[in-house]
């Protein structure tokens, strides 16, 4: 008996044991209304951004008729090979020379300013030296100010040095980049360990070669999100190539398509070449922005895996 009842016992808290866990695998728990909130602004917040790229990818595929005659997210004629051929035609490639341009300013841009941002954010977070801080604080300030701001002083001074109107009016003030030394700053104060490089100087390592060997190699996420910046902001610049360039073969894609943009009253066939040409730019930026995130992925897992 006294097993019997004991057997009882344990199988009777089995049961309720089973009975309490039954509960958590009963019907799913209620969605919060704050959750659905959330993911309304987020679905909402989606479609205002992505729309637009939608229509132009659309439009890219109209002709100047459909272009005014149709609903925006549809196209019933697509032409865009047509479309295309007429891009890169026009005005003997001279699309195509705006975009080599645009990539030129941008990519030389970002690389030179990522790798004056890196020595000089190594400079001010691994050497002590009087004014550190007020120096900071003056990059700082500098990343505060609009480039437009910027842009009629920087005029005066390249055409003191006979400068503007060239390729260097546009490339050399995009070399500068108060954020990425900012950035490089306190990626480097938080990144690199100070016992390393006083390894490294004890193995006779100069200072040179720790910046190279060692330091751009721990800063490489900084970097490369540095470049990422710097080109999207010498790509989209349209300010700066507008107050200094004046021959049409040096325009980046940007300045080019407002000057088409700025013929539509005259000759309606512009508008197909701008709306094309806007898709092609927006599509060439994105393709070259998710060619490098893989590099900017490999930084941030460079150093956790121990070798």
């Amino acid at each position: 008996m006294v097993s019997v009842e004991a057997g009882g016992g344990r199988a009777g808290r089995r049961d309720r044991a089973g009975g309490a866990g039954g509960a958590t695998t009963g019907p799913a728990h209620r969605v919060q209304p704050a959750t659905v909130v959330v993911l309304a602004l987020l679905f909402a917040a989606a479609v205002y951004f992505l729309l637009p790229v939608v229509w132009v990818l659309v439009a890219a595929t109209k002709s100047t008729a459909d272009l005014f005659g149709t609903f925006g997210l549809w196209s019933p004629r697509p032409q865009l090979g047509a479309n295309l051929g007429r891009l890169f035609g026009t005005g003997d490639g001279l699309f195509g020379r705006w975009v080599l341009n645009s990539f030129l300013y941008a990519g030389l841009g970002a690389l030179a300013a990522t790798l004056l941002s890196a020595a000089a954010g190594y400079a001010m977070a691994k050497y002590p030296f009087r004014g550190r801080e007020a120096l900071f604080n003056l990059v700082l300030a500098g990343v505060l100010v609009p480039s437009t701001v910027l842009a009629l002083p920087t005029y005066l001074i390249f055409s003191q040095a006979g400068l503007t109107g060239s390729f260097w009016s546009v490339l050399l003030p995009s070399v500068v980049s108060p954020f990425g030394v900012y950035l490089a700053r306190i990626h480097a104060h938080a990144a690199i360990p100070d016992a390393l490089l006083e390894s490294a100087r004890l193995d006779g390592a100069g200072e040179y070669r720790i910046f190279f060997r060692i330091g751009l190699k721990i800063m490489s996420p900084a970097l490369v999100t540095i470049f990422l910046f710097q080109f999207i902001g010498v790509w989209n610049n349209y300010f700066l190539p507008l107050v200094m360039l004046s021959d049409q073969r040096l325009y980046p894609v940007t300045l080019g398509l407002a000057l088409w943009n700025s013929q539509t009253f005259r000759d309606p066939a512009f508008f197909e070449l701008t709306v094309t040409g806007a898709a092609v730019s927006a599509l060439l930026l994105v393709l070259t922005m998710a060619s490098l995130q893989r590099f900017w992925r490999a930084g941030l897992t460079a150093g956790s895996v121990k070798g």
